[in-house]
């Protein structure tokens, strides 16, 4: 494995300023330890879903559904940085009063939390000939261990950077980026290991799980997303051909339990979308929810939302971990809203299903069979199906276990697959078919949902579907966007909107992130090309 050492293309380090990030000596950066405390620290926002339960559910509770009407921009950072239409899809980390943030083209900043104001900035050289990195020019941000922050890039390499400085401490190649592989992930730092995944599943590529040495970049294991021909699930593949190009990429953020040692990642469609017949079987492990040993990369269960997947229906989704009481005694599970309509609680330990009922109202699938498979009513011959983009996407949901309410953005879409046998080219999409949408019928909903029972408790509907991610606090409120470009405030027991701020740009694949800061909580958004910070005025706190 090829590891270099650069340095950062541009690192400007600020000369005053009384945060980390300064002419004093910084804040050590997290430990492991540190990391397994997640929101001990209110003044921290340490990993992607803020802690490794993948709630992205803050104990904060200064603001209120009482005053959070008189929220006020605090300042707004002017990233300049647009790729095709898409922004921000970056969740900030923040530690030691610094906000460490990754946007499009792999641009990253350090950013002082009380003014917005840039510490240093770091831009790569990215070649010409990108593939998949060209379409999806995002990433969705750090990772953070000590001294060090970690980036996936679109040319599909991992970096380690001096949070300090913005140094590229070193550099390691995932994949060949010229056959369609990419890097769009938030890292997850578990056990002194950097676990990564890969994009690309709309090429002829074959997705995988990755763990990293955090201080060498040396490769630890790999789990690939679809098994050999010997191996647990290689039977659900023809023995030739569609193996090697079976796509299952696994380009969201995954959750961690650290005491059964389990990573909970989902995976991607299988390669070609929309066309399956030369690939007929159940596939796996795409459209997935898989648990992995974190030390060894070794499978534990797996659990696939919709076997042979042929509308790009992947399982790019944040898993949400929870203790709860099911059925009268304590039940630890994981839970998934997927993007064939169906809200999921499995047992985390062992992968199996508790509760399976549609969230959306898809007219695919209702119910699922005693297997924990959708019985399909739609093919789609009978009417609409949800999208490509389905019933909802990558952007991360939140849970409130107090009130035991799941948050997610709702997509309800009418749309038409047209299979048609594809080409294969190295460094080529290669999808298997158009898609026909009626815009007329799409519509979007923030959804609370009883984990207990699949239930809708209440929800808001938005005139056009919404890929804003939520993020929820002690203090009963959920922060969420629309496609309109609102920010917005709900109280989390009835869905009440109390409160909304017009960003300018649509809020797509995002969520907030809040913490204390001089004694005052702050909670931020990126949206578009900016990133806004929030707090009550002075006299309403």
């Amino acid at each position: 494995m090829r590891v270099t050492r650069l340095a950062a293309l541009t690192a400007l380090m600020a000369v005053s300023g009384p945060v980390g990030v300064s002419a004093q000596e910084p804040v050590a950066g997290p430990t492991q330890a540190q990391l397994l405390d997640g929101f001990t620290d209110p003044t921290r926002w340490p990993t992607f879903s803020g802690d490794y339960s993948g709630r992205r559910h803050s104990p904060l509770t200064q603001i209120t559904p009482q005053n959070v009407n008189r929220l006020t921009p605090q300042w707004t950072f002017q990233s300049g940085t647009m790729a095709r239409g898409r922004g921000f899809e970056t969740t900030p980390l923040v530690w030691d009063g610094v906000l460490y943030v990754t946007g499009p083209n792999n641009y990253a900043w350090a950013l002082d939390a009380r003014t917005g104001r840039r510490f240093w900035e770091y831009r790569r050289e990215l070649p010409d000939d990108l593939t998949y990195g060209a379409s999806a020019p995002v990433n969705r941000g750090f990772g953070l261990l000590g001294n060090h922050l970690f980036m996936v890039t679109l040319d599909a390499h991992l970096l380690a950077f001096d949070r300090t400085t913005g140094t590229v401490l070193w550099d390691v190649e995932l994949a060949d980026y010229r056959i369609g592989y990419s890097a769009t992930m938030a890292p997850l730092v578990v056990n002194g290991k950097v676990i990564i995944g890969i994009s690309g599943g709309e090429y002829a590529t074959k997705g995988f799980i990755d763990a990293y040495d955090p201080e060498t970049g040396e490769r630890d294991w790999r789990f690939y997303t679809i098994p050999g021909p010997d191996e647990p699930g290689g039977d659900t593949w023809p023995f030739t051909g569609a193996r090697e190009r079976g796509g299952g990429g696994t380009w969201a953020t995954g959750s961690y339990d650290p005491e059964l040692n389990l990573l909970y990642w989902g995976t991607g469609n299988p390669n070609p979308d929309y066309y399956g017949d030369d690939r007929l079987g159940d596939n796996l492990y795409t459209a997935s929810l898989v648990a992995l040993d974190a030390d060894t990369g070794i499978i534990q269960w797996h659990y696939q939302f919709t076997p042979h997947d042929v509308n790009d229906w992947d399982s790019n989704h944040v898993p949400v971990q929870a203790d709860i009481t099911w059925e009268g005694r304590p039940r630890k599970v994981v839970m998934v809203a997927n993007r064939n309509g169906f809200f999921y609680v499995l047992d985390r330990a062992t992968g199996e299903l508790l509760l399976g009922k549609p969230f959306t109202d898809t007219t695919w699938a209702r119910e699922l069979d005693d297997n924990g498979r959708p019985i399909v009513l739609n093919d789609g011959s009978k009417g609409c199906l949800p999208d490509y983009w389905g019933g909802t996407n990558f952007m991360p949901p939140s849970f409130d276990p107090a009130r035991g309410l799941f948050f997610v953005s709702a997509r309800e879409t009418c749309a038409t697959f047209i299979p048609q046998e594809p080409d294969f080219e190295p460094g080529r999409p290669s999808s298997g078919g158009t898609v026909w949408v009626d815009r007329d019928k799409a519509y979007g909903a923030l959804r609370a949902i009883d984990v207990t029972t699949g239930e809708r408790r209440w929800e808001f509907r938005y005139p056009t579907p919404s890929m804003a991610g939520t993020m929820s606090t002690a203090s009963g409120l959920v922060f969420t966007g629309d496609n309109e470009g609102n920010f917005m405030a709900f109280d989390a027991e009835s869905g009440e909107n109390l409160w909304h701020y017009p960003t300018g740009w649509s809020i797509w694949g995002t969520a907030a992130i809040t913490h204390m800061l001089d004694g005052k909580q702050h909670v931020l958004i990126p949206s578009g090309t900016n990133l806004t910070s929030f707090a009550l005025s002075d006299d309403t706190r």
